[in-house]
């Protein structure tokens, strides 16, 4: 056997490996051998088949299996002996895609092909105690507790039907149908919608439009969508909507105090808001920790800079394009909507795509290095949080993961990241900062690259 090496340029290898005629056929011999006590031809008794009766049935079909366990097993022996730890699988210009390979299945022939490996870096890892960042911390106060206690109530709050005209704080029930140039719009129907007046939870201008409506009354409310509205097809645009007040009701008493904690399940009012409190401190946590942990992978991405394998990234842009192109086409909108052109966005996501296939490689490395796994009752126990997701189908859920090493290795994955940052975050110099809760919650134009 011969191997030559053809290539090498950054992290990609190329080799040529020719094996001779004489071993092929050894092989194939010695396969054949094997068959022969195995295989019954008419004529013959077993084990005493001919050789060439043997090559003339089964010769072309062994030929063709050690063809392919000749090329798995000497490119794996290439990667041994070199050293290489592979970003992908190998790519072979294989004997099948010879012209010729019918031919070198009746043996005789040498057996040549190329083969091309992408490997991983050597990763220099920096000294992770020169990472600064900052925790954001949000003090929880009274206030804060006080008004997540009252947009409980607000939202439990008993209604009665009133006659007469609908004021501020009443709640009316609509149906409605939205036009933009006279056309519907997707998402622009509804049927028996609630709304409460002045509580801000529709179009700017749409809720007040409705003040002094009575039930029974159609009513044509002109509206524009706001320039930052979520689903951006829309935003900006003037808006026509078509509405029938099918009833008003308002709003009856209530009274904070234990005994409406006790319809909430707690024992007290104090309890509620001891509840209410550890919640609003675990959401801000949660908060917090993406914003760390964003400040953190910006910090490895400064100081761990390295050629990462073309092919990883092309796999990664293709998720996070496919991903784009999605969005737009449900949205109905372009990249001139978008304020860039296609191109500009490709260089964009292209580049969001190297980065994170560079941090996942450091952070993998950092792993490695430093024995962080994550156990199989972790991974059991988060597939076990994601099949309660799905109420009544928790069992196909469970399944389907046992049965899906693409879907288990996507739980396992951020896990092992999480562990990671940890990890660092032990070692990194972490001081806290006081911010408001408007500060922590601010959206970074910058974030999708994260």
């Amino acid at each position: 056997m011969q191997v030559t090496e053809t290539g090498a340029e950054g992290l990609k290898r190329a080799f040529r490996v020719v094996v001779s005629a004489a071993d092929l056929d050894a092989k194939a011999d010695a396969k054949l051998n094997e068959l022969k006590g195995q295989v019954k031809l008419n004529g013959f008794r077993p084990g005493k088949v001919p050789m060439a009766h043997l090559k003339r049935f089964y010769g072309k079909s062994v030929m063709s299996e050690i063809i392919e366990q000749t090329v798995n097993e000497t490119n794996g022996k290439i990667v041994e002996e070199q050293g290489f730890k592979l970003a992908l699988q190998p790519r072979v210009k294989g004997p099948e895609e010879d012209p010729q390979f019918q031919s070198l299945l009746d043996g005789g022939k040498d057996l040549t092909w190329d083969v091309d490996f992408e490997i991983l870096p050597k990763i220099e890892l920096g000294n992770f105690k020169d990472i600064s960042v900052e925790k954001p911390v949000v003090e929880v106060g009274d206030a804060e507790v006080d008004e997540t206690i009252q947009r409980i109530a607000d939202s439990n709050r008993p209604f009665a039907t009133k006659e007469g005209a609908a004021a501020e704080g009443d709640r009316v029930t609509i149906d409605f149908t939205g036009y933009v140039d006279g056309e519907k719009f997707q998402g622009g129907e509804g049927t028996d919608i609630d709304v409460v007046l002045g509580s801000k939870g529709f179009i700017p201008g749409f809720e007040e439009q409705l003040v002094g409506a009575t039930a029974g009354e159609s009513r044509t409310l002109n509206v524009t969508f706001p320039e930052n509205y979520g689903a951006k097809e829309m935003a900006g645009k003037a808006a026509t909507f078509e509405v029938t007040v099918k009833s008003v009701d308002a709003p009856g008493p209530l009274t904070i105090d234990d005994e409406f904690a006790k319809t909430l399940g707690q024992e007290s009012l104090a309890q509620l808001k001891e509840t209410v409190k550890a919640r609003i401190v675990q959401e801000h946590a949660g908060a917090a920790r993406q914003k760390i942990k964003r400040a953190l992978l910006d910090g490895l991405d400064a100081t761990h800079k390295f050629d990462v394998p073309e092919g990883l990234v092309e796999q990664e842009f293709f998720g996070v394009w496919s991903r784009v192109q999605e969005d737009l086409a449900q949205q109905g909108r372009t990249f001139a909507d978008e304020g860039t052109t296609e191109e500009e966005a490709r260089a964009d996501y292209r580049r969001i795509a190297e980065r994170r296939v560079r941090l996942g490689l450091v952070l993998a490395e950092i792993g490695e290095r430093n024995n962080i796994q994550v156990s199989d009752d972790e991974v059991t126990r988060a597939v076990v949080e994601r099949a309660r997701q799905f109420p009544g189908q928790e069992q196909q859920v469970w399944e389907y993961y046992r049965r899906t090493p693409e879907a288990l290795a996507s739980v396992r994955a951020p896990l092992f990241e999480e562990k990671v940052v940890d990890f660092l975050l032990e070692l990194a110099n972490v001081t806290e900062k006081k911010v408001t809760k408007e500060e922590l919650y601010k959206d970074e134009d910058d974030e999708k690259a994260a």
